[in-house]
């Protein structure tokens, strides 16, 4: 028997108590119901839709110079996009870009890196070459690894990648 997805509530909760007060973001499927729309609502929010995932590491990295804390909210897909501004600005000048990234097509309960979809296949081992932490929130009560993540990632001046492995569930709050 598969777990219960994550829920949205309680994933920007986590947010909320890392202190992510802005989201730099692209519509996906896999986040949009749970958590984009939600946030786009929330008040202790600021969102940042963007055109292209490297602008949105500019964009938190530029906030973090500033002392304020964000996430990218992005698809694999859009990760893949933008490995090379990772690996500039994230990797080499150790900055702490925080990224969400939606794994569309993930079976549920199936490790990413065992997928049958290749773009989602991928992934974790290129976050392990570049030596990007990350941690996979796929089922209820993975949300509690969402704010200790941020935070590592704060005081080490490295990027996290947090692997969305379902849709989080939306509550009725967050529609």
């Amino acid at each position: 028997m598969i777990a219960a997805p994550p829920a949205g509530d309680r994933i920007i909760a986590e947010l909320k108590k890392a202190g992510i007060g802005f989201v730099a973001a692209l519509p996906d499927i896999v986040t949009s119901d749970g958590l984009l729309w939600p946030i786009s609502r929330d008040p202790d929010f600021r969102l940042v839709r963007i055109c292209k995932e490297d602008e949105g590491i500019a964009i938190c990295t530029g906030l973090g110079f500033a002392g304020r804390r964000s996430i990218l909210l992005m698809q694999q897909t859009g990760l893949l996009d933008s490995i090379n501004a990772l690996r500039a600005v994230g990797v080499e000048y150790e900055q702490p870009v925080v990224m969400l990234v939606g794994l569309q097509g993930k079976e549920p309960g199936v490790a990413p890196a065992a997928s049958a979809k290749v773009s989602v296949s991928i992934v974790v081992p290129i976050l392990d070459a570049m030596g990007v932490a990350h941690r996979t929130i796929e089922n209820a009560g993975d949300e509690a690894l969402i704010a200790p993540a941020i935070e590592s990632a704060y005081a080490a001046s490295r990027p996290v990648c947090l692997l969305i492995g379902r849709p989080p569930a939306a509550t009725e709050t967050g529609r």
